[in-house]
């Protein structure tokens, strides 16, 4: 797409209360609208600020459809979305449309890889059990059989989705002792599966019977909905524990919570849901699950971070260049 005219100071609306240092810029920047009481946006509520803005900064939480965007007025030229996955944007909707899409990748890699990692070692270790043993005064002290686990030292880990975040989790798991075996689109480089001593597996099945961690690093797209299906959990091993950083959607969620009522898997490590914030109560009664409130990314730095992004890809489009972080089609 060509670099369209410049605009001196666009209107910009933002759907979520994001660091005030990123607001404060917006603000002097453009003509800025935030979300102070930072409440969800309706539906109704992102159609009229769509109707009312050059630019509609969203978040992941914020369901744009294709409806939405074929009946917005012409003048929404941008969607700087807040975070990296835009799978809740109708993106060939935008495109037809002609609203550029921007995201931002990348800022968020190290803090939702160093999330996945504290899930893979509390969910064998069983640390949110002991945690709440330990608060609910029920522990009885020390004894040779009390809480045992599953150490990770030798274990096969299997990430599918080897992008920035499924490396950042290689390079950490690999000094836990863990053999890391990857699935994805495209085998890495060779070097590159050097450098984190990572082994692809072509055949997403085998990995899923094979290994003992597996975690979920991809998109969520039409081919990856519920790739972790029943049929998948059922080639796992009594002692596979599924941990998922990534997108709900990946999951099938009866499945899951089928395999975890009845023990046909170790356990589970989720940070995110299908519906969320609605959690399928099923989850809550599981004491082989720990339960997070979708925080792989909540770090001051990393938000701030993001906020800047978003900041720089209004800058560059409103001066009527291409954004630096331009959603094309296939960035998948």
């Amino acid at each position: 797409m060509s670099d369209s005219p410049a605009i001196s100071k666009p209107r910009v609306i933002i759907t979520r209360e994001l660091a005030d240092s990123n607001q404060n810029r917006m603000c002097e920047l453009f003509d800025a609208v935030p979300n102070y009481s930072d409440k969800a946006f309706s539906r109704d509520d992102l159609i009229a600020a769509m109707a009312d803005c050059d630019v509609l900064v969203p978040t992941v939480t914020d369901h744009i459809d294709a409806e939405m965007i074929a009946n917005a007025p012409d003048r929404l030229r941008l969607i700087a979305s807040f975070g990296a996955g835009v799978d809740h944007i109708d993106l060939a909707a935008a495109r037809a449309k002609k609203i550029l899409v921007t995201n931002t990748p990348g800022v968020f890699t190290e803090d939702t890889a160093d999330m996945t990692m504290a899930l893979i070692l509390s969910v064998p270790r069983r640390l949110s059990e002991g945690e709440k043993l330990v608060r609910t005064g029920e522990w009885e002290g020390w004894k040779p059989s009390g809480m045992l686990g599953h150490c990770i030292g030798g274990k096969k880990l299997g990430i599918i989705g080897m992008g920035r975040i499924g490396q950042a989790v290689a390079r950490r798991a690999s000094g836990f002792g863990l053999s890391i075996f990857y699935h994805n689109r495209r085998q890495l480089p060779p070097a590159v599966e050097e450098s984190l001593r990572a082994n692809f597996v072509a055949d997403l099945d085998e990995l899923v019977s094979e290994c003992d961690i597996i975690s979920l690093h991809c998109p969520h797209t039409a081919e990856t909905h519920e790739m972790i299906n029943a049929e998948r959990i059922g080639m796992m091993k009594p002692s596979t524990y599924l941990i998922n950083t990534a997108r709900g959607d990946l999951v099938n969620e009866d499945a899951l919570i089928d395999a975890l009522q009845n023990e046909k898997i170790g356990g589970a490590g989720l940070d995110v849901y299908r519906n969320e914030p609605a959690i399928d109560p099923r989850f809550l009664a599981l004491k082989n699950t720990v339960l997070l409130p979708h925080m792989g990314s909540a770090t001051f730095e990393g938000r701030e971070a993001s906020g800047e992004r978003v900041i720089t890809n209004i800058r560059v489009w409103a001066d009527g260049h291409r954004p630096p972080d331009q959603v094309l089609e296939g960035w998948i």
